[in-house]
């Protein structure tokens, strides 16, 4: 159960950075307000399965997110848009609280943890749901083409980037964390096996393949084709994250 709410705390931060630092001047204030209604249902759940005895300030956090995800989507529907993104932005702050509150949760009992090697689960544990987030967020966005065809071009352009550093930075994190236990997998356990072909396979070298392939189709361009895309991407995404987490639970 733990595992399901970390991995919500997760999606609905990187979302909610998503529309942070998505231009207001230039996509409509209703894909904030859907949005946001997504990143709302994200927390609430996260805040009722957290409440259910895994932590009561994972509940409180994940549960407040979902609060200010809601009034962030009234204040975009009277298109305010000051408000709208200070609602963005705050509810990514209190997700990403809750996203740490797991993380100590997570560690083995018994055992003494540092403070650099909390640091550094937490901040993995936050690319991760950067990956996911900003990943689905320009998925979103591709697919509010359709209902805004005049939208400029470049700014699905650049969510895609900003998915693509998301990648570059755990990349290089999940190297560093995973190459001392490289030989220790052992082969004739099939299971880990498995989980690590996927982690890989879907997360570390499908997902930057489809999301660069969609990139150079917005160069014909054709949003259509890359909003499709975008959906194998997305898939790639969250099978790469949820391999990466139930590795960590092994």
């Amino acid at each position: 159960m733990i595992l399901l709410v970390d991995f919500l705390c997760r999606f609905g931060f990187g979302l909610a950075v998503g529309l942070s630092v998505t231009p207001s001047r230039l996509v409509p204030s209703g894909f904030f307000r859907i949005n946001l209604l997504v990143v709302m249902g994200l927390a609430f759940f996260a805040a009722l399965l957290a409440a259910s005895g895994i932590s009561a300030l994972v509940a409180w956090m994940a549960g407040g997110a979902s609060f200010v995800a809601w009034i962030g989507s009234a204040a975009w529907l009277a298109r305010r848009d000051r408000p709208g993104i200070t609602a963005c932005v705050l509810s990514g702050m209190l997700l990403a609280v809750a996203v740490g509150v797991v993380v100590s949760l997570r560690m083995p009992a018994g055992t003494e943890v540092s403070g650099g090697q909390l640091a550094w689960q937490f901040i993995s544990a936050l690319l991760s749901g950067l990956v996911v987030g900003l990943t689905v967020h320009a998925m979103l966005l591709g697919h509010w083409y359709l209902n805004a065809p005049g939208m400029e071009i470049n700014v699905l352009k650049r969510m895609i980037d900003f998915a693509l550093c998301g990648w570059a930075a755990q990349f290089v994190c999940v190297v560093i964390e995973m190459e001392p236990q490289f030989g220790s997998i052992a082969v004739a356990d099939r299971a880990l096996v498995a989980i690590v072909s996927l982690r890989f396979l879907a997360g570390l070298i499908g997902l930057p393949v489809l999301l660069w392939m969609s990139r150079k189709t917005l160069d014909v361009p054709n949003t259509q084709s890359a909003t499709g895309i975008l959906y194998v991407a997305c898939l790639a995404a969250i099978t790469g994250e949820l391999a990466g987490q139930l590795m960590n639970s092994l």
